[in-house]
């Protein structure tokens, strides 16, 4: 990162976690499956919880040694462990590191990227709530089968770009992921069996709408601030304008701004260019799997 520019990936990863344990008084970083629930604010934490209900009913019988590959904030590998199984946490982020130990403080917690992870066991189970499309594709699905035991287990929860989504626009489409055709065609041949596979994209879909619901409040309050600045205090409105676009940069600015106050994130928008599935996979009992060579670490 350019000296002098603000880090806004760890910025907006803290004060996500801060937001959602204010909110929900949990720190789930995840969607929520909305089946059932009227998708309000006040409901986010009781969908945030079917969804991981939802993700532990694809679990094989346990108790099972887990690698959480991504780990969030802890919540998912803390519920785990309190169902009596092993986990081990691979994070890249100190501040996400941090915050599994202090939740999930029974699971062992490795800050690294999954690329660059080694361990000289094997688990029953590989786990990506949400971090798979973090890692290039192949990479992450043939090293979680080389790590799983003969006969275990991966187990994907993501989003993945739709046969209909279009690249290029001003502004990055809601969602994000692998292309599903992509993903679909290395499930064809790797080294596993897919057991199961659930599309679960109109469940989640709601999330987008809470999410942006809140930011145009939060979008129209700044709106407010800086029309009150433009008319009573130029002087300073110019010297933090000024600011601002020396620390994130007018794209960022602009991106920003969109976030806030556009309408183009929705629900609608999420379920035409994202499919999102939970996907179950056996490896096979006998074939060793090596990953392909190892990409640059993200």
């Amino acid at each position: 990162m350019p000296k002098g520019k603000v880090d806004t990936k760890a910025v907006g990863l803290d004060a996500g976690v801060s937001f959602i344990r204010w909110l929900t008084g949990a720190e789930n970083l995840h969607y929520g499956l909305w089946t059932d629930l009227e998708p309000v604010a006040v409901n986010v934490g009781k969908a945030q919880e079917a969804y991981t209900e939802r993700l532990l009913g694809f679990l094989p019988e346990g108790p099972l040694s887990i690698l959480d590959i991504g780990g969030g904030a802890g919540e998912t590998a803390r519920k785990l462990v309190d169902l009596g199984h092993g986990v081990d946490i691979v994070v890249p982020s100190r501040p996400l590191a941090e915050r599994c130990r202090a939740n999930a403080p029974d699971a062992r917690v490795h800050e690294t990227t999954f690329e660059a992870f080694d361990s000289d066991t094997s688990f029953d189970l590989c786990l990506f709530s949400e971090s798979f499309q973090y890692i290039p594709l192949r990479v992450a699905l043939d090293k979680a089968l080389h790590l799983a035991a003969p006969g275990g287990h991966v187990l994907i929860a993501d989003c993945f770009r739709s046969e209909q989504f279009t690249p290029g626009g001003e502004t990055r489409a809601v969602g994000g992921g692998h292309p599903v055709a992509e993903f679909r065609a290395a499930l064809e041949t790797c080294a596993g069996e897919v057991l199961r596979q659930e599309d679960i994209t109109e469940a989640v879909a709601p999330s987008i709408d809470i999410e942006q619901g809140l930011l145009r409040v939060l979008g129209d309050a700044v709106a407010r601030v800086d029309a009150e600045l433009l008319t009573k205090r130029p002087v300073m409105r110019w010297l933090l304008a000024r600011a601002a676009k020396l620390a994130f940069g007018r794209r960022r600015l602009h991106r920003l701004d969109r976030r806030l106050r556009g309408d183009e994130r929705s629900s609608t928008a999420f379920v035409r260019n994202n499919r999102y599935l939970v996907t179950l996979i056996q490896k096979e009992r006998e074939r060793a799997v090596r990953p392909e060579p190892n990409a640059a670490a993200v």
